[in-house]
This record gives structure tokens, C-alpha cells and sequence, in this order.
């Protein structure tokens, strides 16, 4: 049986054999455009000057080159601060590139060191006895160390994220009084912004940290674990976070002013 297509069609054949010939080859005058009707219509000048809208590629490309220069910072040439946005207004990560950013933090080299700095004040102290002393206890911490920290950037840095639609980065203000600033990089631990560029609570970084701190059950010893040291970690994982957005926030002045590199 014929489609609803092919009828349609077939309609249309028929009902262009009925109509006269003269009428399909002769323009009625009634129906011709007029000369004001056949100028070209002209835009309109509220839409002059703006620019066209982004295709979804070109934003991609555009995030992607912002999202390189941003690899490209590191303090003091060695801290990696690969997670501040310099542009306020910056493209909108892809679920893909909150990915590679979060593990492109975690595989750091200079992480390793942390790691490693880590280890050893908490084994001097005797942190977490029940690893144990000695390169076997150092090796258990060591692990730890990383593992708390490779958690905490993946779930509040790209899992989350990718899910609650956040942006995982913290946009620095760069401008006003030091105040103003200081409170803007602290709030950065419950404020963040959304996909859509607006400002919203920041349930990323929250339940990334929760998350780290529910985990480390796993492997931390049996008097280390519990509901509230998951909660403490969090907190102690949170305080950080606000520590490590005010030194973003206020690197490039001090080093402007101590090594007069552009702000």
C-alpha cells in the first residue's frame, strides 16, 4: 500500500491536471507583488550590530582554548592552579572537560610531593596508629593521603559537577577593595556557578567532600572511622577549599607587587 507520502504526492498530480492550462502559465495581475512589496525587506535596527548566536562547536572550541590557558597557571611556577578562571564570563565546561580538568589536578605531579609531605608530618605525629611505623606504615598513609585527595577533586570536581550541572572552577574577581574580594573567594565554598552562568549553592563541592569522607572508611584504620570523622573530614576538606580560593584570589597582587609579574 502506498505511504501517507506517496498519496499526498499523487493527490497533487491530480489536482494540477484539473486546473486550465492558461491559468497555470498566465500570473493573475491580482496576485502580483507590488514594487514595494518586491524590495528586499530590511532587518531590524534593534538586531543591528549584535552578534550572532554561538553554534554549540564554537562554544566547545572556545571553552577548550580557555580551559588550556588555565592549565598553563601555576604559582610560583610550581603550584598548579589549573581550577581558577581568570574570565568571569568563561564558557561553560563540557562533562568531558570537568573530567579531564579534575584529573589533570589529581595526576599532578606536585600532588605527589603534597602527598608525600602529608604522609610524613602524619607519621612523625603517629596520626592513624594503627598503620603502624616504619615504610609499611608510611606506604599505608602515603596511600591514604592521596586517595582522600583524589576523591574529594573527582566527585566535587567532575562527578557532582557533571550531575547538579555546576561549574567545578573558581572565578577570580580580580577587582574592588580587599574586603569585598576576600568574602567574594570565601563564599566560592557555598556559592558557585551553574551551567547556565547564575549563581547557585554549591552542592558540588558539599557532597564531593561528603563523599571522600565516606570513603575513607574504606581504608582508614578501624579507630579512625565513623559518621562524625566523615563529617570532620569534610569540614577539614571544605576549610581548605576556602583557604586554597582567597590564595587564588590574591596571588597575581602579590606577585605583582613582590616580582612585578602582570596582574
Amino acid at each position: 500500500m502506498p505511504s501517507s507520502g506517496h498519496l499526498s504526492f499523487i493527490t497533487a498530480l491530480v489536482l494540477l491536471s484539473m486546473v486550465p492550462a492558461h491559468s497555470q502559465t498566465t500570473a493573475n495581475p491580482a496576485t502580483r507583488p507590488t514594487a514595494a512589496q518586491a524590495q528586499p525587506q530590511h532587518p531590524d535596527p534593534a538586531l543591528i550590530g549584535q552578534p550572532a548566536a554561538q553554534s554549540e562547536r564554537e562554544r566547545r572550541a572556545k571553552a577548550e582554548q580557555q580551559l588550556k590557558t588555565q592549565e598553563r597557571q601555576r604559582i610560583l611556577g610550581v603550584i598548579p592552579n589549573f581550577n581558577t578562571s581568570m574570565i568571569q564570563d568563561a564558557e561553560p565546561l563540557s562533562a568531558s572537560q570537568k573530567f579531564h580538568l579534575a584529573f589533570k589536578n589529581t595526576l599532578d605531579p606536585f600532588q605527589f610531593v603534597v602527598t608525600g609531605i602529608d604522609a610524613a608530618l602524619s607519621q612523625n605525629s603517629d596520626d592513624f596508629a594503627g598503620y603502624g611505623q616504619g615504610a609499611q606504615g608510611y606506604a599505608k598513609r602515603f596511600a591514604a593521603s592521596y586517595a582522600d585527595a583524589f576523591d574529594a577533586t573527582i566527585f566535587g570536581g567532575a562527578v557532582f559537577p557533571v550531575i547538579l550541572r555546576q561549574d567545578p572552577r573558581y572565578f577570580r574577581l580580580g577587582t574592588g577593595s580587599f574586603k569585598k574580594r576576600f568574602f567574594y573567594a570565601v563564599l566560592a565554598t557555598v556559592r558557585v556557578k551553574g551551567d547556565n552562568q547564575k549563581w547557585q549553592p554549591n552542592y558540588s563541592s558539599l557532597l564531593g567532600n561528603l563523599a571522600a569522607g565516606g570513603i575513607s572508611n574504606l581504608y582508614y584504620p578501624p579507630g579512625s572511622r565513623g559518621v562524625g570523622l566523615t563529617f570532620e573530614r569534610a569540614f577539614v576538606e571544605t576549610a581548605e577549599g576556602s583557604i586554597g580560593t582567597v590564595f587564588a584570589e590574591f596571588w597575581p597582587d602579590i606577585s605583582h607587587k613582590v616580582f612585578h609579574t602582570p596582574n
